[in-house]
């Protein structure tokens, strides 16, 4: 279930930047416990991001659809603040961001 909700989250983009939000290390943390509720933290690449009010939600559709699936949890987090190093290499070569 992990890859599937995985798989979810990268088809969420943050809108300003052509990579999707599980490579450029905007999750933080993905809990799913025993009745397959999801838990999920997650930041911006900064606070006053355009869409911060919006992508909770894109999450939360995202992640809803994945098969077992019961609810899913998305939580606004800003400590620690996000910075470039929390992006994958795949992210980086996307951003020509080395």
């Amino acid at each position: 279930m992990t890859d599937d909700i995985i798989a979810a989250l990268k088809t969420v983009y943050d809108p300003e930047i052509p990579s999707d939000i599980y490579e450029l290390g905007l999750i933080y943390r993905v809990d799913i416990d025993d009745d397959r509720n999801v838990a999920i933290d997650m930041t911006l690449t900064a606070p006053g991001c355009p869409v911060a009010g919006e992508m909770p939600g894109w999450v939360e559709n995202a992640v809803s659809t994945v098969q077992g699936v019961q609810s899913v949890k998305v939580n606004m987090v800003f400590d620690p603040p996000w910075d470039q190093s929390r992006m994958s290499d795949e992210a980086r070569v996307a951003l020509d961001m080395w």
